[in-house]
């Protein structure tokens, strides 16, 4: 089969790097691609939100399936022109993304369907939200309603931090994103994210990870697109598993499919897990990253068949053959991020690395420049391990780590503190 692989970071190249190890892929394209990803595949420049020009490169290239990674192609309807012009792809609907790019949309699924999550309030202006940021208090949570690339969401442990965030959303600090604002009550407990493929009617729950949101030691600092992430989760015990399953996740999709706009993809549910039960934070219409790489990492090149099975509705039969491991990605990320980060420094020590099913450097923002690798991203690298143990895998990452040589970067020494 020829394969596209629409998108160019870190969680691109570990979906290419599962595909390219299945035999079925006899060709791998990926559009745009980055500097780690052109070595394993042939990259395209390719606008990946213009579903007639990705349509036109599949039939010129006898392009058999499309895996769609980032969010902003799924909003824009990519996979609905796809499916129109026959072409085989993993990736839901534009109508059915809107779990992912509309908070308020995931809202009233989650109402309809009686699945637990936070209670929430949306509103169109902002004297009304701050009047009811007045009346709850804090600490509570303020969403801006559309795609804001992970980063549109305060947890405000002030009230005078949720106003500020309702200014700012308003404001047009997250443009468009913000136009509408969704505040939810505070939920405690432990993240976790839960991986789960779905074809309309079946549901497939294929791994979970934690990531570490906060740029700083110890969970600290600003939030950014992900730190670090490790899979399984250890919070989510088969029990709670299965409860999400049954709780939140079917019965969303059994919503989904009466509403007319079966969702087919791999569906990311953030969950609050706390006295053994799950609540759902929010809903992501695509792998998270760095999630994608740890999951990639275990899953291997069952991950391909697993994806064609979704695309072709024929997840009933399918099953995911787990081995007992764990796998751990540390993010390096250039100095500076997320703030204002310096592009363009140069990236030592790649060469020597060990490239297998235990140890991987997926590239995010990279690119080449006269044969050097050079940063092109505030998330960097994803440097990957897999062991028998969560502890072996973040020796093994951070052995790595230490490898590369980039005064320009930096990471966090603690991934995976929560579990270990």
């Amino acid at each position: 089969m020829n394969i596209l692989v629409l998108g160019g970071g870190g969680r691109e190249h570990a979906l290419a790097w599962a595909i390219k190890q299945n035999p079925k892929c006899d060709r791998l394209i990926v559009a745009p691609g980055n500097a780690g990803i052109a070595d394993i595949a042939e990259c395209a420049s390719l606008n990946a939100e213009d579903g007639a020009e990705v349509v036109g490169f599949c039939e010129e290239n006898a392009v058999d399936f499309v895996v769609i990674g980032p969010e902003a192609p799924l909003a824009a309807g990519v996979a609905d022109t796809l499916r129109a012009a026959g072409i085989l792809c993993f990736g839901p609907s534009a109508a059915a993304s809107r779990l992912e790019s509309s908070k308020t949309f995931t809202k009233q699924i989650c109402d309809a369907a009686k699945a637990p999550t936070a209670g929430w309030a949306r509103f169109t202006d902002a004297e009304a939200a701050k009047a009811y940021l007045h009346q709850k208090g804090a600490p509570i949570v303020v969403k801006a309603d559309g795609l804001a690339a992970g980063k549109g969401v305060i947890v405000a442990m002030a009230l005078s931090e949720a106003l500020d965030a309702v200014d700012d959303m308003f404001g047009g600090s997250f443009g468009a994103a913000g136009a509408e604002v969704v505040i939810e009550d505070f939920m405690t407990g432990e993240e976790a994210s839960y991986f789960v493929l779905v074809d309309g009617e079946t549901c497939l729950p294929i791994g979970s990870a934690q990531d570490h949101k906060r740029v700083g030691e110890g969970d600290t600092g600003p939030n950014t697109g992900g730190m670090g992430a490790y899979s399984p989760a250890p919070v989510l015990t088969e029990a709670i598993a299965q409860q999400a399953m049954d709780e939140i996740i079917r019965p969303c999709m059994a919503e989904m499919v009466r509403r007319g706009t079966p969702y087919q993809g791999v569906l990311y549910a953030g969950l609050m897990i706390e006295d053994g039960r799950a609540k759902l934070v929010e809903y992501n219409a695509r792998f998270g990253d760095p999630e994608c790489q740890v999951l990639m990492m275990r899953l291997g090149a069952q991950a391909m068949d697993l994806m064609l099975a979704c695309a072709q509705g024929r997840l009933e039969g399918a099953r995911v053959n787990w081995a007992d491991d764990h796998a751990l990605t540390v993010v390096m990320a250039a100095k500076g991020y997320p703030g204002d980060y310096v592009k363009g420094t140069e990236i030592k020590g790649l060469d020597g690395m060990p490239e297998d099913s235990f140890n991987m450097v997926f590239h995010a923002g990279t690119k080449r420049e006269a044969g050097a690798v050079v940063a092109h991203g505030g998330r960097v690298l994803g440097v990957t391990a897999r062991g028998e143990t969560l502890a072996e895998a973040q020796a093994r990452a951070y052995a790595m780590v230490d490898q590369i040589d980039w005064p320009g970067g930096f990471c966090r020494r603690d991934i995976g503190w929560r579990a270990l």
